[in-house]
């Protein structure tokens, strides 16, 4: 039996924010503690540290100043955090627990650009735009040493790994490494062989040797007894890291003998190990398709036998040191979102579609990616067949890619096609089954692709190479760019929408003209069929949304809320409802049969481009111009269940109060009435306290045991009461009581007290002189009464 949509027969009333994948690394450095346990990486005013099993964020980490932060670096007993801020301010984190536990300048003129430990990570170096080096002693708060004399920035420092030499290295822009020695407070050596910028340094284990690496092509083995250059090996890529291999074999990346070996990460986008003796390349990673993959920087955890990479387009990859087998995959920063999709039968994963030529695939449960590589250039639609396991991209490439998931969530390219002449700008999938997909171009054409049966055989071997894909029928369409496309529920009927203001009907599989839909002023973005009626959707950059009949092409229906264009439409609650997203960030729910919005939803701050339903219809997808991806619950029936379950705690506190106002339980009574917090409740139970017999003793016996903030609550009830004429004698009788037994000084303390003072006055003065004028009335009346002479009755007819 089916599972039935959590939507089904009822109306959707709000949704709220269950998760949001958001960016976390812009660039700049990237660090690994030594358990490998969590990462710690640079997102504008902050640092984020994520947790590498689970890949949440656990603390992200902001100076007072707000800031960028320009460096920071954990010490390598993983204790200490320091970052800089552009503000010139160093900062000291108790990271584990988020604060800070020290702050003090810099003394920088301009903002730090690197920053190491040494190993006791008792001290700290720090290099500057200004040219100048300082260190710092971390644990007695203060400035030990300032080295000038580097020309520019510097922007590399690092400490000698045996902490008995005290010893200090720093490279700035004139391509030279300086040794500056913390005890003579002088510079020992210049070490000068690279003729471009050097990008790192690395220590061997036993100290005497070091690797230099640079953008020009080479790395530099120095033996530091001599400060001379022993090596010098042509890596043929400018290199963004170099790190120094354990001495120990590792068959499995070529290291076969005990020498010296390197890893090497640069603009090839390839790591690759290197003999330091041969200066031979012993082991070549494997390259993989796609711009974007160069990589910027690379560090060991030596404790966790991890190693960490960074890509161009802030990728950050986990890597096991001894093999270089795949660990783990982050994607730190997305861009602008332009699609994304619930992927797999149980919508277990989602696909989002960047401005980028790869695909990332997030598992829900696990926040685990993949980063999928194949398009050439930036990926601008997505698709999901309907059971889940297939998908298909499209891209400026002017190509189509579809890929499969398999059971164990690992997703590879089965099937790609080319044969549009511009960018290819919206796909969409049959609905029924399997069977074909459509996509639609800058070229104005549709092209209708028929999946071949080799691809839905499970039998397909995700190592084989992916299938070609040819169109079985093309359609020049519209005479501007098409924006969407629409395959009906029964696979029969192509809806077309284009920034030439109309969308039009195709009969499928030979994409016949069937109708016309024109009204908007503005080009089209979406267009979706209703899952139950006869009826389309269109969302326009005119600020609206219209329904269409399928009979008659005439529009039923028009919807404006949206302050800017609308830019995806999706039927939910079984057609009966529309969910749409605009470039004004908002997301708005609307209910079909009354024209009326429910509810606008805001979460993003710049165009949402992507919107998708669950199969469930109990979660929606949103991502955005923001780079965020933000999943929607619906929360109507827990919100209404709460509605209820308040409404029936009201009823049983009512029924409460009328038995304890029966039994003339008046301190119970008034006690439950201002829990309830609601005036008129309140003056019921006064008003009963009143009708006593012994009225003046009852009332003040009451209001007297009361807590204090329950008189607190009383007197706030009271002004309430007052601005009516009908209530005021209540409110006046309560203040009676309270200013006649309570101190002054004891009433100013209340809270509220001189707000409420400032309301009761205006409207008790204006009782009162009602109640003077009420009584002079009444006075004058009583006069007139006495002094009226009232001429005799006269006398009743006699009986006859």
């Amino acid at each position: 039996m089916a599972e039935t949509p959590a939507g089904v027969g009822r109306f959707k009333a709000n949704y709220a924010v269950e998760r949001k994948i958001e960016p976390f690394y812009k660039g700049g450095k990237a660090q690994l503690d030594q358990t490998g346990k969590h990462l710690f990486c640079v997102c504008g005013t902050r640092v984020n540290v994520l947790d590498v099993a689970s890949g949440t964020i656990l603390q992200s980490l902001e100076q007072e100043d707000q800031e960028d932060i320009t460096a920071f670096d954990l010490s390598p007993d993983d204790e200490v955090l320091v970052t800089a801020s552009r503000a010139l301010l160093l900062a000291q984190w108790a990271w584990r627990g988020g604060s800070v536990t020290r702050l003090w300048k810099a003394i920088h003129t301009a903002p730090v650009a690197t920053m190491a430990f040494d190993p006791t990570s008792t001290l700290l170096a720090t290099g500057g735009c200004d040219g100048a080096v300082r260190v710092w002693d971390v644990v007695r708060h203060y400035g030990t040493h300032h080295f000038r004399g580097s020309p520019g920035v510097v922007h590399l420092v690092a400490f000698h790994p045996d902490p008995t030499r005290l010893l200090l290295y720093s490279s700035a822009a004139d391509t030279a490494i300086r040794v500056w020695s913390l005890q003579d407070r002088s510079c020992l050596a210049m070490l000068t062989a690279h003729y471009s910028a050097i990008t790192s340094l690395a220590f061997s284990a036993d100290g005497h040797s070091m690797l230099s690496s640079g953008r020009d092509k080479i790395c530099i083995v120095w033996d530091l007894q001599s400060y001379q250059a022993t090596k010098t090996v042509p890596v043929f890529e400018s290199v963004e890291a170099a790190v120094l291999l354990p001495e120990e074999l590792a068959p499995a990346l070529g290291v076969k003998n005990s020498g010296l070996h390197f890893l090497t990460a640069g603009d090839q986008g390839i790591l690759r190990v290197w003999e330091a003796a041969s200066g031979q390349c012993v082991y070549t990673q494997p390259k993989l398709p796609g711009p974007g993959r160069e990589l910027t920087h690379c560090s060991l955890a030596h404790t966790a036998g991890l190693l960490l990479s960074v890509t161009a387009d802030h990728n950050l990859i986990l890597y096991e040191a001894r093999s270089l087998q795949l660990q783990k995959q982050f994607a730190g920063y997305s861009e602008e979102v332009l699609d994304v999709r619930f992927l797999g039968p149980k919508d277990s994963h989602i696909i989002v579609a960047s401005n980028s030529p790869c695909l990332k695939v997030f598992e829900l449960q696990t926040s685990a990616c993949q980063i999928l590589h194949g398009h050439t250039d930036i990926v601008l639609a997505l698709d999901v067949f309907r059971k889940g396991w297939l998908f298909a991209s499209c891209a400026k490439d002017q190509s189509i890619r579809i890929w499969r998931m398999n059971k164990a969530g690992q997703v590879s390219c089965v099937a790609q096609g080319s044969g549009h002449t511009h960018s290819v700008g919206t796909i969409c999938c049959s609905r029924l089954k399997e069977s074909f997909l459509v996509t639609g171009s800058q070229d104005c054409t549709v092209k209708l692709w028929p999946l071949p049966e080799a691809l839905l055989s499970k039998s397909t071997a995700p190592d084989t190479d992916p299938i070609l894909l040819q169109a079985q029928a093309t359609q020049r369409c519209h005479d501007k760019d098409i924006n969407s496309l629409a395959v009906a529920p029964n696979d029969k009927l192509l809806a077309t929408a284009s920034q030439d203001r109309t969308a039009k009907l195709w009969a499928l599989p030979q994409c016949q003209l069937l109708g016309v839909f024109s009204g908007h002023r503005r080009g089209l973005w979406c267009v979706q069929f209703s899952p139950m009626d006869q009826v389309l959707a269109t969302a326009s950059a005119d600020g609206t949304i219209k329904l269409w009949s399928l009979q008659d092409f005439s529009c039923l229906k028009t919807f404006e809320g949206h302050d800017a264009s609308v830019l995806k439409v999706a039927f939910v609650s079984r057609g009966t409802q529309l969910l749409s997203s605009g470039s004004d960030g908002l997301l708005k729910l609307w209910t079909i049969k009354n024209n009326e919005c429910v509810r606008t939803l805001d979460a993003h701050e710049d165009k949402v481009w992507g919107l998708h339903c669950s199969q469930l219809d109990d979660h929606a997808l949103t991502g955005g111009s923001d780079s965020r991806v933000i999943l929607w619950k619906d929360v109507t029936e827990a919100e209404q269940a709460e509605e209820q379950a308040k409404q029936e705690e009201q009823v049983v506190k009512q029924q409460e109060l009328d038995n304890l106002l029966h039994e003339k339980r008046y301190l119970r009574a008034l006690g439950l009435a201002i829990s309830l917090d609601q005036p008129h409740t309140v003056l019921t139970v006064i008003q009963a306290i009143r009708k006593d017999p012994e009225a003046c003793e009852k009332l003040e016996g009451t209001v007297l045991q009361l807590r204090r903030d329950q008189k607190e609550a009383l007197l706030r009830f009271c002004v309430t009461w007052n601005t009516n004429s009908r209530h005021c004698h209540d409110a006046q009788a309560v203040l009676s009581v309270l200013l006649q037994h309570e101190a002054p000084e004891e009433l100013l303390t209340y809270e509220g007290m001189r707000a409420a003072l400032e309301a009761l006055l205006p409207y008790t003065e204006r009782h009162f002189q009602r109640l003077s004028r009420t009584l002079q009335a009444a006075t004058f009346l009583d006069f007139l009464w006495h002094n009226m002479k009232l001429s005799p009755l006269p006398a009743p007819p006699s009986a006859l």
